[in-house]
């Protein structure tokens, strides 16, 4: 039975799944998987070698490794921005609800659903609203490329070992978790979400319910 207070939306990436790998072995993660020599295949060849990536990020973990429950404080992490600076969650943001994205600039729903988020943050983020976006496994270049022209205002943060995305139990994307004031996970988005969605979730709990 899924927890209370989490929501679900599209499956991720396709019919076929949730992404995870049987019997890969751990690497040293970070950067994006070497071009040469599969750019002849096109991007879909490099998408794939990026789905490969996120599979040995959920596994490499280990079975000490689970997402964090309703109800359970959420996994403190510091990351880089996208700017440069430094943030560390969730002291950094304590007494603000905190919506933290997992994604990447292959995952086919990322685009549309970071852009449409921008409207969202611009009428909640006086109320105490933050999103943090989180680039799984990539590097600073290619996430820039990616986020430039979105026109989003709300950080974006740098995972490039994928250390904070298996904190979270991470192996498939777009997904979100969203944090009360207190730092404390009250619930989760899997997959695409249309900003409706995503706003009613937030208000819950800037509204403390």
């Amino acid at each position: 039975m899924a927890n209370p207070g989490y929501t679900r939306s599209y499956p991720p990436f396709s019919k076929g799944g949730r992404g995870d790998l049987a019997g890969a072995g751990c690497g040293d993660g970070g950067g994006n998987p070497p071009q040469p020599p599969f750019e002849k295949g096109g991007r879909r060849v490099r998408h794939l070698i990026d789905l490969l990536l996120l599979g040995l990020l959920a596994g490499c973990g280990g079975d000490s490794v689970k997402p964090p429950n309703n109800g359970e404080p959420a996994p403190a992490f510091q990351a880089q921005t996208l700017v440069g600076g430094q943030v560390k969650i969730p002291a950094d943001l304590n007494g603000k609800v905190v919506a933290i994205r997992f994604w990447a600039d292959w995952c086919p729903y990322c685009r549309k659903e970071m852009a449409e988020l921008q409207p969202v943050y611009a009428r909640l983020h006086e109320r105490g609203m933050e999103i943090l976006a989180v680039n799984v496994a990539q590097d600073r270049d290619t996430a820039r490329r990616f986020i430039e022209p979105l026109g989003i205002r709300y950080p974006v943060l740098l995972d490039p070992e994928g250390a904070t995305a298996r904190a979270y139990g991470v192996n498939a994307l777009p997904i979100t978790w969203l944090l009360d004031r207190h730092g404390v996970v009250r619930g989760k988005i899997v997959g695409e979400a249309t900003a409706e969605v995503f706003e009613q979730q937030v208000v819950k709990l800037l509204d403390g319910r």
